[in-house]
């Protein structure tokens, strides 16, 4: 799930980083959220909150770091995910590397713990995660009884690729109480067939709302009965980011589903 790698020891002189480059965006935004954005020096393209991280040196992404540009800015700490190519170099060239993963709820949460302790702030994390969890279960709370046990089906690339139950996305629709329609024993975030998703006739779709506009246009897809009724969730690139980024702002992707749904009315 996650490795220390240099951090422990850069820790070690009882002098938390302050000097941080976060290579994946959720721990960027969990970095902030625990109290430590002022210690970020650089960041990966993708991460874009809160707003300030946005004037930040950006420094390439998961497939392409620019480690000379990382090395220029003198972190005692890099953030990076374990399928970081650059991993091995960024430790061989001595800087303290921190790995974490976050493919499930769980995961998240420890992960958030493992950073929070790397920042010098133990408890931290399990703090951030106890509020996270209260916001989560008011959200459910919201729900409107006739939505609570649909079929829901969640796109996160038009290929199609789908959010399954493994996934944390998939995790957080159970915790509001729907259904996924694509089972864990597909993957976390399985490709599917255009085909499978009309088999499945889910009552929700929820995707990015460019997404949402073409579905009509595949193959069999108008005939979507969750389409034709227009029970969707069209997401506007913020709202977006909130459901497929695995950070802090999980509660607040919680609030954007319950509200589409609340405004849908009494569903199918």
């Amino acid at each position: 799930m996650l490795a220390l790698a240099g951090a422990v020891a850069a820790a070690a002189d009882g002098r938390p980083p302050q000097r941080i480059v976060s290579m994946v965006p959720a721990f960027t935004e969990a970095t902030c959220a625990l109290g430590a954005c002022e210690r970020l020096v650089g960041v990966d393209r993708h991460s874009n909150w809160p707003e300030r991280v946005r004037d930040l040196p950006q420094v390439g992404s998961l497939e392409d770091a620019q480690v000379e540009r990382i090395v220029a800015l003198r972190p005692d700490l890099v953030i990076v995910a374990p399928g970081a190519r650059a991993r091995a170099r960024l430790e061989a060239l001595g800087l303290p590397v921190l790995v974490l993963q976050a493919d499930t709820l769980a995961e998240m949460r420890a992960a958030t713990e493992t950073l929070a302790r790397a920042l010098g702030v133990p408890g931290g994390g399990e703090r951030l995660w106890q509020r996270i969890d209260a916001r989560v279960a008011a959200a459910a709370a919201r729900v409107p009884p006739a939505w609570r046990g649909q079929r829901v089906y969640v796109e996160v690339s038009p290929m199609p690729h789908a959010a399954g139950e493994a996934s944390f996305i998939g995790e957080l629709l159970a915790r509001l109480g729907l259904r996924n329609v694509v089972p864990a024993a597909l993957g976390p975030f399985p490709q599917l067939s255009p085909e499978y998703v009309l088999r499945a006739r889910p009552a929700l779709v929820v995707a990015a709302a460019q997404a949402v506009a073409e579905m009509p246009q595949r193959p069999g897809w108008a005939r979507l009965e969750a389409l034709r009724a227009g029970h969707v969730c069209a997401l506007a690139p913020a709202q977006y980011d909130l459901l497929v980024r695995p950070g802090p702002r999980l509660d607040e992707a919680a609030d954007v589903i319950v509200d589409c749904v609340a405004a849908l009315g009494n569903g199918r």
